[in-house]
């Protein structure tokens, strides 16, 4: 597995005025980019390819790509005509990511891997993936392991790492830390143009075929401009032990 997409076509509303003059993937967090949190993982996990979609202030992130340095290749998928949400958009890139099972990565989001652990999470979550058993898999964290993230759990989890969804607090609740391994047959039957990715979520659990794997160490996650200084001081503490 060596081929990604970067869902980066937000519109990033919730973080404005700061995101009137640049997209919410180029905010930087920690002294850099959001959307460079996304390269560095790749480039650790020695990726090859890299499919970023852009719909807001799309030449930023296209100028972003050209002179970032990394070792994988970057194209674009342009959805500056029709933002087609999360689903659509990786639909609307198949042909740029083949048919074998890639990663996923939300470029609003990121994590602070624990340096004590032999693997780091995106390596860890391709060797979990087993593509006779899942459809998809979900990199997960425990909600007390978050920063910026004010709302319930997405998911329940049993033993085995099957998902369902979030009926009520239990110990084994989770919630979605936007990365994910996807097997691209579960699209093969969807014909609307623009939808959401939990609509696959939903059709994944009904089969029995969304899993989860429960990250290490820290996720943040950065809705507003006010939680900017949250995740700031979130990854210092981190870095400090």
């Amino acid at each position: 597995m060596k081929t990604a997409i970067i869902l980066a076509a937000g519109l990033g509303t919730r973080m404005r005025p700061l995101t009137e003059k640049i997209p919410k993937p180029l905010v930087s967090v920690g002294g850099k980019p959001l959307l460079q949190y996304c390269f560095d993982n790749l480039e650790d996990a020695e990726f090859e390819k890299a499919v970023v979609n852009v719909h807001y202030l799309p030449d930023q992130i296209i100028d972003f790509t050209k002179q970032a340095k990394q070792s994988f290749q970057i194209s674009i998928s342009d959805e500056r005509d029709e933002l087609l949400d999360s689903g659509g958009g990786i639909v609307n890139a198949l042909n740029q990511l083949g048919d074998a099972p890639f990663l996923l990565l939300n470029a609003d989001t990121f994590w602070l891997d624990d340096p004590s652990e032999d693997q780091k999470n995106t390596n860890m979550l391709v060797d979990r993936f087993d593509r006779d058993e899942m459809d998809i898999l979900l990199l997960v964290v425990p909600l007390a392991r978050t920063t910026g993230h004010h709302g319930k759990s997405d998911f329940n989890i049993d033993e085995h790492g099957r998902l369902s969804r979030f009926r009520g607090t239990t110990p084994e609740s989770v919630i979605y830390a936007g990365a994910a391994i996807i097997n691209p047959r579960i699209f093969d039957h969807i014909s609307e143009r623009k939808f959401s990715l939990n609509q696959c979520f939903d059709e994944a659990i009904e089969k029995g075929r969304l899993f989860g794997h429960i990250m290490h160490g820290h996720w943040i996650t950065v809705g507003t401009v006010e939680a900017i200084n949250d995740a700031e001081d979130a990854v210092k503490a981190f870095a400090s032990g």
